[in-house]
């Protein structure tokens, strides 16, 4: 049966609302939830960025959810910290955390200083953050030498299991490519067949585990609300790689979004008022392979998010159940 999942935007919600907002999904009958590892929000309107490892340790307290965070380490983070934190999070809350590990975007990365590498040396980078972080998660001293350093680390507090570690990817070559390492697989994106393709190439490849799916919607009390509310919150969300992933500033993307079109939002966003439509979208896409999808409602303002968080817990939830 497929899981539905709460993703907490600290993009847009500072982190104490995103805290209580987190509890309210789960009373309302949420059962997982998931967030991204951000020092910028998308855009300058969207105005938040709480660290999301700091943030989890509340969250894993205050809930009994599993969670998951997309990180990625090797610029911004050093795989020996992003290591340090997983583990110190799966030892607290045993078989309730998983890390995503992805290859980055410029506007998170960029604050170190350091050349933002192409896309090849960042895939690079990436397989070798997971076997230091794997290494580190299995007990092990780590030293290694090649697009990262290490000199020599070791992380002492550790869980019995290591946290599973799974594969952010938007493309089925990416999917491909990252199934050899991958425990699992998140993706993002409203297009059932475009997303069937990224898990079949995952499952093709070998990937193993769950694959979860993170799904953009915007839901309101009329159409033209819904759509109001995308355009003004979640603009970014049309603008697709490898602007996506090189674009350095909120600014820029606030730049590059003036010219999205509705129809470019109605493609990355699932945008009506009729929480039916929602259902059987959402059910679309969670027949295209995905074991649990991860539901952000774009809307920003805390009686948006608390009526989706309602609303879909009343209707949606129990009606996708019932469906699978």
């Amino acid at each position: 049966m497929t899981d539905y999942g709460y993703h907490c935007s600290h993009e847009q919600i500072a982190p104490s609302r995103l805290l209580r907002h987190v509890v309210r999904a789960q009373d309302a009958g949420f059962g997982a939830a998931m967030c991204s590892d951000h020092l910028t929000p998308w855009g300058v309107a969207q105005g938040e960025s709480g660290y999301a490892f700091s943030w989890l340790g509340a969250a894993l307290a205050s809930t009994e959810l599993p969670f998951g965070v997309v990180t990625a380490p090797g610029q911004r983070t050093h795989p020996v910290t992003t290591a340090q934190a997983i583990a110190t999070l799966g030892e607290m809350f045993p078989g309730r955390f998983w890390a995503a590990l992805g290859s980055g975007e410029a506007l998170n990365e960029h604050v170190t200083g350091d050349p933002w590498p192409d896309k090849a040396t960042r895939e690079r980078r990436l397989r070798e953050c997971v076997g230091i972080i794997r290494a580190l998660l299995a007990g092990e001293e780590v030293t290694h030498h090649g697009e990262v350093q290490v000199d020599r680390a070791r992380v002492w507090s550790r869980p019995a299991e290591p946290p599973a570690l799974v594969a952010a990817a938007v493309s089925p070559e990416s999917a491909a490519a990252h199934a050899e390492w991958a425990d699992g697989l998140i993706t993002v994106g409203c297009d059932p067949r475009a997303l069937r393709e990224v898990v079949e190439a995952y499952r093709e490849a070998g990937g193993r585990g769950p694959a979860r799916l993170q799904v953009h919607l915007a839901w309101a009390p009329d159409d033209d609300a819904a759509l109001a509310m995308a355009r003004r919150d979640w603009p970014n969300g049309a603008i697709t790689p490898p602007d996506a992933w090189d674009l350095p500033t909120p600014e820029e993307f606030d730049q590059r979004a003036a010219s999205v079109t509705d129809d470019q939002l109605r493609a990355a966003v699932l945008i009506s008022s009729d929480p039916s439509v929602h259902r059987d979208r959402i059910a679309e896409l969670a027949d295209a392979g995905f074991d649990a999808v991860m539901l952000h409602q774009v809307g920003a303002d805390a009686d948006a998010q608390e009526a989706f968080i309602d609303r879909f817990g009343e209707r949606v939830l129990p009606e996708l159940r019932s469906l699978s």
